[in-house]
Parts: structure tokens; C-alpha cells; sequence
């Protein structure tokens, strides 16, 4: 053996010791990630969304657009007014309606003055001829004038009624001419402009978004459905590659009824597969960053019994 052998021996157990360290920390670092890598028992594909979805809004009635209330992004309450149509033919119908009103109440307070009068003079006539002092014919015509007027005063009543009626009618198609916000929410769009002219029939004028907490609704493969059930544990992974850490929720209820899905890409896949919503809730409240029609990965967690099957 040469001295040149002599020398290279205790570099080459070296390299075979460094060889041997690598292999068994690779094989570590193998092992470590297999026991952290958890255990699922089923994965879908799922956008976020909040119950009953956004609100679309039509104008009430047929008009004109006179004025727009709010833009697209602003928050908006209960009851607020968006926009309101050209009012002018509603005020007249409710100025009509006050007039019809007031007549009936004139006419009926006007009989009720004659209806006095002449029940009084029917009870004198009746107690003149009671006494003799005069006809029966006298009292009888008196009292058949009073109920005349009674009758009268009773349809000026009714008239009155029937007005006040109109008159609430004619406030209402009033209202109408303004549409309003039904829920606190945001304003995502707005397809209108003043001097437009719309109808219900023309199609939503505002897209609403409702403040209500938000939902994951996932499209569950037919194979997994018997995998998932209500209450299970499971996480919310962002789709687009974004990085967000998992958000973690829960089943809060599965569909009943099968149909095509509706998030997947491919034609072919999509044509021969069989889906079931399934409708999660998150645990804690998810950030403001995630918004309506963003889409998911939903994770559904193995049960410990399960994850070592």
C-alpha cells in the first residue's frame, strides 16, 4: 500500500460517515413530514358566500329616475332610500285623494246638522199630536224625513271611509316611487342613472350585499358524501395560490339532492360528475379580505380513529 493509499483513508471515512448523516436525516426529516402531514377525509372545492346570497333589487313601480341616493361601496341600513322615481303623478293622485276626502267629511258633517234638526222637530210634532194639539200625518211625514237623512248621513260615512281608504292607497303608490334599502348592507352595484327610465320587469337596479357572517358552500364529490357528516371539523384553504393561513370551520348542513358541479374547469369532469352542496360556517369570524365568490379548498379532518386507517 502507498503512502498516497495511506493518506486518502480517513477523507474517504469521512465522506462514507457524511454520506451515512445525510441519508438518516433525509429519512428523518421523510418521517417527520409524514407524521405532520394531516389526514383528510375528503377535500372539495368551494367559494365563499353568506346565506341567500347577494340581494338583487328592482324598482317597485314604472317611472322615471329623478334621483340617486347612494353609489356603488357605500354602506347603507334598513330603510334607507336608494333612488326615487319622478313623484309628480303620485302627489297629485294623493292630492285627488285628500280631496275626495275632505268632501265626504264636509257632506257628512252637513247632514249631521240636518239630521238633527229634523229629529227634533219629528219628536215635536210627535208629542204635538200626542196631545192633539196636531195631525198624526205631520209626525209621521217629520219622523220618515229623519230617517231619511239618517240614511243619507250613513252613506256620507261610508263615503268618507271609502276616501280615507284612497287616500291611504295613494300614500302607498307614493312610497313605491322610492326604492329602499330591506336589510343593512353594501351597495356592490348600481346599473342606473337619473333620467332612466325602469320598470320591475326591466331587471335589478342595485346589487345589495347583506351584512350577515359569512359561509363556504362546497361542492361535495358523490364519493365523499358518506365521508362528511354535520359538525365535522374541517379548513378553508384560499384557491389562488395565495398563501392565507387555513381558516378553520365546520359542517353546518348537506344537501339532499345531487346535481352537476358547478366550480369545476373541466367540460368533461363536469358533465359526468355528481355533487352535493355542503354549507360550512367558520369558527371565528374571517377576515374582511375574503370576499363573496372568492374560491376554496375546503379540507374535511379525518376523525383520530380514521387518520390512522
Amino acid at each position: 500500500m502507498t503512502l498516497r493509499t495511506l493518506l486518502s483513508l480517513p477523507a474517504l471515512a469521512l465522506a462514507v460517515a457524511l454520506l451515512a448523516a445525510c441519508s438518516h436525516s433525509d429519512a428523518d426529516k421523510a418521517k417527520a413530514q409524514a407524521a405532520a402531514t394531516p389526514a383528510y377525509a375528503a377535500v372539495a372545492r368551494g367559494r365563499i358566500d353568506i346565506e341567500g346570497g347577494l340581494l338583487k333589487l328592482s324598482m317597485p313601480r314604472d317611472g322615471v329616475v329623478a334621483e340617486i341616493k347612494v353609489h356603488e361601496g357605500d354602506h347603507v341600513t334598513k330603510g334607507q332610500v336608494l333612488a326615487v322615481l319622478d313623484t309628480k303623478p303620485a302627489q297629485l293622485a294623493v292630492h285627488a285623494a285628500e280631496a275626495e276626502q275632505q268632501q265626504a267629511q264636509a257632506q257628512a258633517k252637513l247632514l249631521e246638522i240636518r239630521l238633527k234638526a229634523a229629529q227634533q222637530r219629528a219628536g215635536r210634532l210627535a208629542a204635538a199630536a200626542a196631545a192633539g194639539a196636531a195631525d198624526g200625518q205631520s209626525a209621521d211625514d217629520a219622523r220618515d224625513a229623519a230617517q231619511q237623512l239618517q240614511g243619507e248621513l250613513d252613506n256620507a260615512h261610508a263615503a268618507e271611509a271609502m276616501g280615507a281608504q284612497k287616500l291611504d292607497a295613494a300614500h302607498y303608490e307614493l312610497a313605491q316611487r322610492s326604492l329602499v334599502a330591506p336589510v343593512d348592507g353594501q351597495v356592490v352595484e348600481r346599473s342606473i342613472q337619473p333620467g332612466a327610465a325602469v320598470s320591475p320587469q326591466s331587471g335589478a337596479v342595485f346589487v345589495l350585499l347583506p351584512e350577515k357572517s359569512r359561509i363556504v358552500r362546497a361542492e361535495l364529490n358523490e364519493s365523499f358524501v358518506t365521508s362528511v357528516h354535520e359538525g365535522m371539523a374541517a379548513q378553508v384553504v384560499d384557491d389562488s395560490g395565495s398563501g392565507a393561513p387555513a381558516l378553520s370551520a365546520h359542517v353546518q348542513r348537506i344537501g339532499t339532492v345531487f346535481g352537476p358541479s358547478a366550480l369545476e374547469e373541466d367540460p368533461l369532469i363536469r358533465a359526468n360528475s355528481r355533487t352535493v352542496e355542503c354549507v360550512l360556517a367558520f369558527d371565528q369570524p374571517p377576515p374582511a379580505s375574503l370576499r363573496i365568490g372568492q374560491r376554496v379548498i375546503v379540507q374535511f379532518k379525518a376523525a383520530d380513529g380514521a387518520a390512522g386507517k
